[in-house]
């Protein structure tokens, strides 16, 4: 059994962080789950282009409002309560009026490294 407590990952590396965002890895690949799980704050005034065409992500909010554009679709408000799942690697920006604290899953799972390259995405890494 696997058992984290957020205090001990803040500060370690399990957490990334960028300009865009802070992404605390709570379940890794090598943890051997089959997913990662994340927890993932989005910087108020944030507008990212994101592509995952090496996973499928589902993410759900807990607090603070966006939204996120599916390119050649429709526009989502993301507030808490609200999941999206990208099933079809769906080219997208995502977009934070307020600061948003998202928890996410990735398939396959990350290693814990990864940050978006410069098409948006995050690379297949052993």
């Amino acid at each position: 059994m696997i058992v984290r407590h957020m205090k001990d990952i803040i500060g370690s590396d399990r957490e990334v962080e960028t300009d865009e965002f802070i992404s605390r890895r709570i379940i890794l690949k090598e943890d051997g789950m089959g997913f990662s799980f994340h927890e993932t704050i989005i910087k108020a005034g944030t507008d990212m282009f994101i592509w995952y065409a090496n996973h499928l992500e589902s993410v759900y909010c807990i607090s603070g409002k966006g939204e996120i554009e599916v390119i050649g679709g429709e526009t989502y408000t993301i507030e808490p309560g609200m999941l999206y799942g990208l099933d079809g690697h769906e080219k997208h920006y995502l977009r934070a009026e307020e600061e948003l604290r998202l928890m996410c899953v990735f398939n396959p799972p990350l290693t814990g490294r990864e940050v978006h390259d410069e098409n948006g995405t995050y690379p297949l890494l052993d």
